[in-house]
């Protein structure tokens, strides 16, 4: 390995060591150490935060205490931790000047795919990261990924890039004895002048900085000077429209510059690890619309996401340099001042865009038929012949069918190819209008309605990769250390709980995707007017971003649609309602949780829950109360001991305001965990009443969307007993007589049949 030594700092006695392990789950850290300690004749001490808390997970603070403690009796010391950035380091590093001793790193860089391959592979891990939820949590991990240096405060750094070098590793510690020193520096760095070593996770790879001399027009970066060197970030990667003397893409002194956009130094940009989605022109190839038209629709659809997308950025992609589609849109966009920083385009291969230009994208889109089958050539092809069969049994478990205009998320195996190689996290399939004669549902030339489906169709796409970034928002530099044990618990309070939600740790995104996936099965037979036909499984993507400042800045899932469509649309779902109106829709819940449980929908467009509610709706409200009351007494005729209660979710997980209008019996196969339990029977449900009496009042409803709310202990709505699970909670409610709360029997909020005199 290569070596950069400070003869001159060589130390002359032998002295205790820390050592600080750095790599990725799956590197190697834990075999290191007892490699080590299993042939040196030094006394050794591992600090391993996975088992520091007596056999089981602890903290960073244990393990500092630990570390200390061990230094101070004259032994050396293993940090077995990630430690993957600098943040999470430098408190052990500071131990080094406490104790008067010398602190290394050792550093386990090795290919992101082989350290996924072994997490998913490994049984019996002491932090019981293993399997197939493993591959997310190393890729999450990766993104943070920040190597140490010298300036830090090392006296030596040992780079492993190879199980060979880290054998070589094994034997240096191995061999090293009581009194033993070894030379200072920095060992085994293939490039010491990156920043970073790039893990399946980085956005993009490193390019040198360029020439001193470099102009603005290019013409002194010795990139361009020296043709098929660097060759990809010169010509195969564009930004949306020119930046150059842009101040706020200056970089620091000295630092290199990531990727390089028409050649000039001014435009070089640093795109870090954020959110990203590729997708390609959608009916531009085979379904043959008019280029002119569909550049124009992207660069609007584009520009209306990217302000709600936060972070995320959208890459249009194509195949060839010599794309119509990519310097019409290039143009468009450069007119129309788009963000850069979120919006660029790329020539290259969807599927190879991280093994083969470093350009990472964890969303990739799908020009999909309408079977979302595989063949056809093309994308379509392409992606799921990269993603193997693992896609297309992930497609089945979401939506049998799509149609035209809009989009169906499907969250990627971890023991997909394209998963594992490329990073790719989820493939959103969507399907656009068809101008060509030769192919199924042809528009035949006309484009007024053929755009409007394409606006769709990125409207669904966009919203679909929204849903998407929001689960992975929020996270510290702590968080990604501790990402292993969060990420189970997570697993083991949630029924619901997917892959993809895995690595996000934020409980309000919890909380959405536990209470929203059963709602989710409501697209189950009625999606099929606005593009998904599913059969099976909920869709478990979240569908709405974080109420920051109302929710007409959510976007919504495809499958959260649902209940919009039938009420903008109720001619479609006759077959579906109860009861048609001009200003409301009734339909039975399709996963009722009583024995009676009924939706009233308004037909308001622009009132998607009751945030977006304000005075001027209160006439709404009323009239949606009213037609509840209606129906809960023609229950009640039929049944006269049901019990009824109208009121909203705090937080729904459909789009359009809707009135629950729920028997309080309880009695359904469908109320299985606490979040549908909670969701009905805590301050999170608003009686109907109470809204209208805020919304006159005040002029808007009181959300009570806390997350404790949904996380509450089982209690009975009665006499308030608690119970350990839900098959106790349903026995028990089943003969409960107790009287309801005295604050339930005020003001009109449960209805039942009159008293007999």
């Amino acid at each position: 390995m290569d070596m950069d030594v400070d003869e001159a700092s060589r130390p002359k006695e032998g002295k205790t060591i820390l050592v600080i392990l750095v790599g990725a789950p799956g590197s190697g850290k834990s075999t290191f150490c007892e490699e080590v300690m299993r042939s040196s004749t030094r006394p050794w001490i591992r600090v391993c935060q996975d088992t520091i808390g007596n056999g089981k997970a602890g903290s960073k603070a244990q393990c500092l205490s630990s570390a200390a403690s061990a230094l101070k009796d004259d032994k050396s010391v293993f940090i077995d931790r990630c430690n993957l950035d600098r943040e999470q380091r430098s408190e052990f590093v500071k131990l080094g000047d406490v104790h008067k001793i010398d602190v290394h790193a050792v550093v386990l860089d090795l290919p992101a795919k082989l350290c996924i391959s072994r997490s998913v592979k490994r049984t019996g891990h002491e932090g019981n990261l293993q399997g197939g939820k493993a591959a997310a949590v190393v890729n999450r991990m990766l993104q943070k990924k920040e190597l140490p240096k010298l300036s830090e405060g090392y006296s030596r750094i040992t780079f492993c890039q190879s199980e060979s070098d880290v054998k070589g590793a094994i034997n240096t510690y191995g061999s090293l004895g009581p009194l033993d020193n070894l030379p200072r520096g920095c060992f085994g760095q293939k490039n010491p002048d990156s920043k970073v070593q790039v893990g399946i996770m980085k956005f993009l790879k490193k390019v040198p900085a360029p020439d001193a001399a470099a102009r603005p027009d290019g013409s002194g970066d010795t990139t361009s000077q020296n043709p098929g060197k660097n060759d990809y970030f010169h010509k195969d990667v564009e930004m949306a429209s020119p930046i150059l003397d842009n101040p706020n893409l200056e970089s620091k002194e000295g630092e290199s510059q990531e990727v390089a956009f028409d050649g000039s130094h001014a435009s070089r940009v640093s795109l870090d690890d954020a959110p990203t989605l590729a997708f390609p022109s959608i009916s531009t190839s085979d379904f043959q619309f008019n280029y002119e038209k569909a550049a124009d629709i992207i660069v609007e659809k584009v520009a209306e996401f990217t302000a709600k997308l936060g972070n995320a950025r959208l890459v249009l992609v194509d195949l060839t340099h010599k794309s119509k589609i990519l310097s019409l849109v290039k143009a468009k966009a450069s007119e129309k001042h788009i963000d850069t920083q979120k919006f660029l385009t790329h020539v290259g291969d969807i599927t190879k865009l991280h093994s083969t230009g470093g350009l990472n994208c964890n969303v990739i889109a799908n020009a999909a038929n309408w079977r979302l089958k595989p063949g056809g050539g093309g994308v379509n092809a392409a992606i799921f012949n990269a993603a193997g069969p693992e896609l297309e049994s992930a497609t089945k478990e979401r939506a049998k069918s799509l149609s035209p205009g809009n989009a169906v998320v499907v969250p990627l195996p971890a023991s997909s190819p394209l998963f594992v190689t490329e990073g790719v996290t989820h493939v959103i399939h969507v399907l656009g209008p068809n101008m060509n004669p030769q192919r199924p549902n042809c528009l035949n030339n006309d484009y007024e309605k053929g755009c409007k489906i394409l606006q769709d169709a990125y409207a669904s796409l966009f919203e679909g990769f929204a849903s998407i970034t929001r689960t992975q928002a929020g996270q510290s530099r702590e968080e990604n250390e501790n990402i292993v044990k969060k990420a189970l618990k997570l697993q083991d309070k949630s029924e619901c709980h997917s892959r993809n939600n895995l690595t996000n740790i934020d409980q309000k995104t919890k909380r959405d995707a536990d209470h929203g996936s059963e709602k989710s099965k409501k697209c189950k037979g009625i999606q099929d007017s606005f593009g998904v036909s599913s059969d099976s499984r909920d869709e478990r993507v979240d569908s709405e971003h974080r109420r920051n400042d109302g929710s007409m800045n959510k976007a919504w899932g495809s499958w959260a649609q649902a209940l919009h469509q039938m009420a903008m649309h109720p001619e479609k779902h006759k077959n579906d309602l109860l009861e048609i109106s001009e200003d409301v829709v009734v339909l039975n819940d399709l996963y009722p949780k009583a024995k009676k449980h009924v939706l009233i929908l308004s037909r308001t467009r622009g009132v998607d829950c009751l945030e977006d509610v304000q005075k001027e709706h209160i006439q709404l409200l009323k009239k949606m109360h009213d037609v509840g009351l209606k129906w809960a007494r023609k229950f009640l005729d039929e049944n006269a001991s049901l019990v009824f209660r109208l009121g909203y979710h705090s937080a729904p997980s459909m789009r359009q305001l809707h009135l629950h209008v729920i028997s309080q019996d309880f009695d359904s196969k469908h109320l299985k965990n606490k979040k549908h339990w909670n969701s009905f029977n805590t301050a999170f449900f608003r009686d109907s009443i109470d809204v209208m009496d805020e919304v006159s009042s005040h002029g808007k409803a009181t959300l009570k969307d806390d997350d404790k709310l949904l996380s509450m202990e089982l209690r009975c709505h009665r006499c308030r007993s608690a119970h350990p699970n839900i098959p106790r909670l349903k026995s028990h409610i089943g003969s409960c007589k107790a009287p309801f709360p005295a604050y339930l029997l005020e003001n009109g909020r449960l209805v039942h049949a009159p008293a007999e005199p």
